[in-house]
């Protein structure tokens, strides 16, 4: 069978770390939700400037209220996972992560502040 022609020959793929609340999150006063939210931001900037953390920022207006940030890392899913697990507003209970690969159709996606590629590139396996 043909290679169906709307699947790209070569697609880039990005680990894509989400964040969230989670359901059980504990009780902070406004100085630690604040103090947290320093260490997470700076804590998150560390990792840019290692150039691990390609881009990252909050979500607004997403239909799950629970969605919190997304991050594009330039590393495997286990990496970003453990990196993500350090995160204090992650020990701290504040929020969780969801860490996943997106496959995107081949130079799709640019990230001109970056001085090497981002995402690895891969064929889709046939059926």
């Amino acid at each position: 069978m043909p290679r169906d022609p709307n699947i790209p020959a070569e697609f880039d793929v990005y680990t894509l770390v989400l964040l969230r609340w989670p359901p059980d999150q504990p009780s902070f006063t406004e100085d630690e939700l604040d103090a947290l939210q320093a260490r997470h931001l700076a804590y998150r900037a560390e990792l840019a400037r290692q150039g691990v953390l390609v881009v990252n920022g909050p979500l607004i207006e997403q239909s799950d209220v629970s969605l919190r940030g997304l991050s594009i890392f330039r590393c495997g899913p286990q990496e970003a996972a453990r990196l993500s697990d350090a995160d204090p507003s992650v020990q701290a209970g504040r929020l969780t992560h969801e860490v996943m690969e997106w496959w995107v159709k081949a130079d799709a996606l640019a990230f001109p502040g970056t001085s090497s590629p981002v995402g690895d590139r891969r064929s889709m396996p046939d059926d």
